[in-house]
């Protein structure tokens, strides 16, 4: 059954991203392409300025759902409601706080909060030249597609000296209200911009005691797993890759929409086997193929 909602409103949703009901498949297999730059300005090398827009270039795909109300099917609303009088608050009377203890907290006006912000001067400042691959990719936050403005010749150029020497420019562009490390790079006769994650942001798993205390695995079993490795592998292709779970709830709201009565099947459960095992039937299957 299809439940229809009458007025528009701020719902809660699980998911951001949205999915056409009658969208193609040659459509769900390309993200859209970007229409307008989420940021202008410049990029700004010792004494050159190339002006820049930036444009999205990573798009979450996945399914995206709202919260209804069981009974009439209608969208649930975000209210701001206080946990000492249980009022709806107006944003007019929304501060930010800081909790330096269990439920004490410092208060921020927003002009406080305001003039910390990084400075915000359009400009992508860069520190130096890099080779791409000497970045660990477990920095790598989010990729951008930078764009000329009005600046054809600089950007071809930098483009093309990018290309011919193979290095990348890191340096710090500021977005929204937070400055990033940002690496820049040449990727398919274009300039991507892919914001960095600072090293604090990130944990060392060498740290976890539990791995501190992992023991050497037996040789007859590292020699099965060599093997299966050995010949598994290959070269790798994204688009061998598809999100299963977005084309079966896709297949669902089709079948929803034709009114077509739901059959839900228990997923089977695979049996857990013993390690050398599993190692054993595992080389055996691939010699099957």
């Amino acid at each position: 059954m299809v439940k229809k909602q009458k007025t528009k409103t701020e719902t809660v949703t699980e998911e951001q991203t949205k999915i056409e009901p009658n969208e193609k498949p040659e459509t769900a297999l390309k993200a859209p392409v970007p229409r307008r730059p989420i940021w202008i300005g410049s990029l700004r090398i010792g004494l050159i300025n190339v002006p820049v827009q930036l444009y999205p270039m990573i798009y979450d795909r996945s399914i995206a759902f709202h919260f209804l109300h069981k009974t009439d099917g209608q969208p649930l609303k975000y209210e701001r409601v206080c946990t000492k009088d249980g009022k709806i608050v107006p944003w007019d009377e929304v501060v930010k706080g800081y909790e330096v203890t269990k439920k004490e907290y410092i208060v921020f006006d927003k002009k406080e909060l305001d003039a910390m912000k990084p400075e915000s001067d359009k400009r992508i400042r860069i520190d130096k030249f890099i080779d791409y691959f000497s970045i660990d990719p477990i920095y790598f936050h989010t990729s951008y597609i930078l764009m000329p403005d009005k600046s054809n010749d600089a950007y071809s150029l930098l483009l093309n000296a990018l290309e011919k020497k193979g290095k990348a420019c890191v340096g710090r562009i500021t977005l929204r209200t937070k400055e990033y490390p940002a690496i820049i790079h040449a990727y398919k006769e274009s300039l991507v911009l892919t914001t960095l994650r600072y090293g604090y942001d990130v944990a060392d798993p060498r740290s976890l005691e539990e791995l501190k205390k992992l023991k050497e695995p037996e040789k007859s079993e590292l020699d099965l797993a060599v093997k299966i490795i050995t010949d598994l592998s290959g070269e790798f292709d994204i688009a061998d890759y598809k999100d299963h779970y977005r084309e079966k709830v896709q297949e669902l709201i089709q079948k929803k929409l034709k009114g077509e009565k739901i059959v839900v099947e228990k997923p089977v459960k695979e049996e857990a086997k013993e390690l050398m095992t599993a190692l054993r039937e595992t080389l055996k299957q691939l010699e099957k193929k």
